[in-house]
């Protein structure tokens, strides 16, 4: 039998704190907002983004609404009251069925 020191794949290792206390000592100084001066005003590229967000958001929104280049809203309109006329036709039909008429 083989001694536990004298086998290869015997690796011998201590424990190591894995928080050194030195860094815990110095709080780093909480950085400054890069998107705004020391006075608290924005910068100009802070605004332009923020403003190219929301026209991006609103183009985006007109087109999942189904407002794009070939739907205007009296389109959609006439689509909403035709599929509401079709659906009342087709409930007329179902009672008039029933009544046997």
């Amino acid at each position: 039998m083989t001694k536990p020191e004298d086998d290869p794949n015997v690796v011998d290792g201590e424990v190591v704190d894995e928080t050194p206390t030195a860094a815990l000592a110095i709080p780093s100084p909480p950085l400054p907002d890069p998107d705004y001066n020391e006075g608290g005003v924005p910068s100009f590229d802070f605004v332009r983004d923020k403003i190219e967000n929301r026209y991006t958001t609103s183009v985006g929104s007109t087109e999942v609404a189904g407002l794009g280049t070939d739907n205007t809203v009296d389109a959609l309109d006439k689509q909403i009251a035709d599929r509401d006329q079709a659906a009342k036709d087709r409930l007329a039909e179902i009672r008039r069925s029933m009544r046997g008429e």
